[in-house]
């Protein structure tokens, strides 16, 4: 045998035992839940699974979405990026909009599948679908060799859902409650279309408790009656644990749970008054009632068990973060957001520094930027106006990449974590500090914001 072939056939045995080294990975993303829903989070919901995959790994009590709403906030998830940059500014409606996650973005699925996993989305997608009029990418072009997805909410509701969408396939009407229809394609998955020698990543993301809500009555019963839109509402966070235990289940029969890398977390905060935790805001809003959300990190054996984290991170980690934790490197071509958190998780802390200050962009939010540096919170209003419609309109960009900022407000989220207390007058270094800190980072990310309305 040549020296040549033995060489390429050492490489492909090195880079097989590689792949059988490294854990599967599993996101699993639930859709508007407060930061007080889940048990473990102090939530009214009986959340068994998740309050068990919380004693089995860390729990972080000031975690953050990339978003106070929906579609940003799953761009930056995948991307560590903030989510203007990757082409995303709001929530996107196919029909009526370009705007999608630019393909060239290099996604949590691209990465990993370079490194050898096999990969799936399952679950509500949200960052753009083709339409009769618009071409956009699907989740194959964004990294995911499987997917199954509905290009925003299950409908008519969670209850029979109709509208999901296999590989570019319609599947037409389904039985049974969205999450549990997400559970069912999961397990079909793992255990019957992916290669059961290599990695897998699986990206899960749920519908619930997104409205419009529904649940069995078994589910709701236990929180009020069947008609109560709170008892609901909760039914449907019960709905999901049992989901998820229905998965882990089948999971441990496939691999060692010592193999599975799972992350838990919200793509923003309720659209429920009673549900922050008291924080100030909901869904929609950047105060911290509207991007506080859970955030649970297990890895059995490599990440610390039973632990609470009280170090501010957000779902902007998540890439550098599993990349850190695998030993993978990070795409060294564009800019990161998000800080990786491996050495914080496994036990570090004096190992973690994050290199840039959290930061949020909502155009229809008020405030509309916040950002958290250690333990303050920095807010601003707009110094410019949009036209009153809700739904984003590419025709704004101008005013957006262009826009000033008036109204700063700073508060120390240790103190008074509900924000009731403007400090901006107290400390007027700090405010100045923080304020240049902001337009900063601002200025990078909309440097590197689409252009959507110039598009043809």
């Amino acid at each position: 045998m040549k020296a040549r072939s033995i060489l390429t056939l050492l490489a492909l045995a090195a880079t097989t035992l590689l792949q059988a080294a490294r854990p599967n990975v599993v996101i699993l993303l639930a859709d508007d839940l407060g930061y007080q829903d889940i048990a473990c989070y102090g939530g009214p919901v009986e959340t068994p699974t998740l309050d068990r995959l919380a004693e089995k790994g860390a729990r972080l009590t000031q975690f953050y979405s990339g978003c106070a709403v929906c579609s940003p906030s799953r761009a930056t998830l995948l991307t560590g990026r903030h989510h203007i940059r990757t082409g995303v500014y709001s929530w996107i409606h196919d029909e009526s909009q370009r705007s999608h996650l630019l393909e060239r973005e290099e996604t949590l699925a691209k990465v990993l599948a370079e490194a050898g996993y096999e990969t799936a989305h399952i679950g509500k997608w949200h960052l753009g679908l083709p339409t009769a009029t618009q071409q956009k990418p699907t989740p194959a072009e964004h990294g995911f060799d499987y997917w199954f997805a509905t290009a925003n909410n299950a409908s008519p509701s969670h209850r029979n859902p109709s509208n999901f969408i296999r590989n570019g396939e319609p599947v037409g009407p389904l039985k049974g409650y969205s999450c549990q229809v997400v559970a069912d394609e999961a397990i079909f998955w793992l255990e019957e279309q992916r290669d059961p020698d290599r990695p897998f990543f699986l990206n899960l993301w749920f519908h619930e408790p997104h409205a419009p809500i529904a649940a069995p009555s078994e589910m709701v019963e236990p929180y009020g009656d069947v008609t109560d839109k709170a008892a609901v509402y909760s039914g449907t966070i019960a709905n999901t644990d049992e989901a998820i235990r229905r998965l882990f289940s089948r999971m441990r029969r496939i691999s060692d749970p010592k193999n599975t890398l799972i992350i838990y977390t919200s793509d923003n905060g309720s659209y429920r008054d009673d549900r922050t935790g008291g924080l100030r805001g909901r869904k929609g809003m950047n105060w911290e009632g509207g991007i506080r959300v859970p955030g649970i990190f297990a890895w059995p054996g490599q990440i610390a068990e039973g632990v609470t984290l009280n170090e501010p991170a957000g779902l902007v980690d998540v890439l550098p973060t599993v990349c850190g934790l695998l030993g993978i490197p990070v795409p060294n071509d564009r800019t990161l957001d998000g800080s990786d958190l491996s050495a914080l998780l496994c036990g570090n802390g004096d190992g973690f520094k994050r290199h840039q200050a959290l930061f949020w962009h909502l155009q229809k939010s008020r405030p509309i930027v916040a950002m958290r540096d250690g333990a303050y919170s920095l807010t601003a209003d707009p110094n410019f106006e949009l036209s009153k419609n809700n739904m984003f309109q590419e025709s704004w960009i101008p005013k957006i990449k262009g826009g000033t900022y008036t109204n700063f407000q700073l508060f120390d989220l240790e103190k008074d974590p509900a924000q009731t207390n403007n400090l901006a007058s107290e400390q007027p270094e700090r405010l100045r500090r923080m304020k240049q800190q902001l337009l900063e980072i601002n200025a990078s990310v909309m440097a590197d914001g689409e252009d959507w309305h110039l598009r043809k």
